[in-house]
């Protein structure tokens, strides 16, 4: 299980060296919920592509376990604390682009999608409620994937810039 307290502590290293990551996935949208729903198994964090030697190196006590690049790569430690991570292409105009595969398929972020939320009262950098509710979207969701969406629907309702 990934707790809260580890969360912070992966956010705050990266953010003291200077590293922009946002939370998504669970951790995302607890952040953005303001409070812990669920028990997590891994904390997944979008990053700037153009910083991951920096990330790594903030992360040092974490082993590569898993390399799906350019889509996304898999960090672990000994104490079963696992982060996944997503590098991310910035535009001059604030959006993003993510790897889909390896063959050219794209995400797309657009910058108003970059939001903060709060873990146990501190403010973290995550993805809006839109964004999330788009990435649970198009696959076969698993239980916590229903939850974590009927939790966002239940706290903000739909919006116009909500998928439907």
């Amino acid at each position: 299980m990934l707790t809260a307290e580890t969360a912070l502590d992966v956010l705050s290293r990266l953010h003291s060296a200077g590293c922009h990551v946002w939370l998504a996935g669970g951790w995302g949208v607890d952040a953005l919920l303001g409070r812990q729903t669920r028990d997590h198994t891994d904390l997944d964090l979008l990053h700037r592509a153009d910083e991951e030697a920096d990330v790594l190196a903030a992360l040092s006590d974490f082993t590569e376990a898993e390399n799906l690049r350019p889509v996304r790569f898999v960090l672990t430690r000994p104490d079963s604390a696992s982060l996944d991570l997503h590098p991310l292409h910035f535009a001059a105009d604030g959006s993003a682009t993510q790897a889909a595969d390896d063959t050219g398929g794209t995400f797309r972020y657009p910058a108003d999608c970059f939001a903060t939320g709060t873990v146990e009262g501190v403010t973290v950098p995550c993805l809006s409620v839109a964004q999330q509710l788009l990435f649970h979207q198009g696959y076969e969701p698993r239980a916590h994937d229903l939850a974590d969406v009927a939790a966002l629907h239940a706290a903000f309702g739909r919006s116009a810039h909500q998928p439907r």
